[in-house]
């Protein structure tokens, strides 16, 4: 019987102190945040427009962004960026912000980033609408028909 008893209680502390660790670690997830703006007109003004707050839309984003073919150069774009957004980098206090200027590409398939620290990416069709639909919650297909091709 006291063996019963010690067994469990081992058994009742293995399962407390797993369900704490693994609880600081989906904290440490559900924390993350992005935050999206949306240019208004034809300026270089933007407004808050979306945050994300799910885990797996918010993973599947980071994934996307920390995978992606970067390049080290400066890129002059045409026009004003149609979005921007920001998260907190991975493994940094909330004050240490990683930030992006997103376009769409003229023909609505593709989008284009670039960092703060003229780094820059084109992404693939794929990864694009993945990323797009998380970031605006709309297919970006459907982009080029709302009158914003250039």
């Amino acid at each position: 019987m006291k063996k019963m008893i010690l067994f469990l209680s081992l058994l009742l502390v293995l399962l407390v102190t797993s369900g704490c660790l693994g609880e600081v670690a989906v904290q440490k997830i559900i924390g993350q945040k992005i935050t999206v703006q949306k240019r208004m007109g034809e300026e270089n003004s933007f407004e808050d427009f979306k945050e994300i707050t799910q885990r797996k839309q918010v993973e599947i984003a980071i994934h996307i962004i920390k995978n992606a073919d970067w390049v080290n150069a400066k890129v002059e774009m045409s026009r004003y960026a149609d979005y921007q957004f920001q998260f907190p980098s991975k493994g940094s206090s909330e004050n240490k912000i990683a930030s992006y200027q997103l376009w769409v590409t003229p023909n609505g398939e593709n989008l284009e980033i670039v960092t703060d620290s003229y780094k820059h990416v084109k992404l693939t069709k794929q990864d694009s609408a993945s990323l797009y639909e998380i970031l605006t919650g709309e297919e970006l297909y459907s982009h080029k028909y709302r009158g914003n091709e250039e």
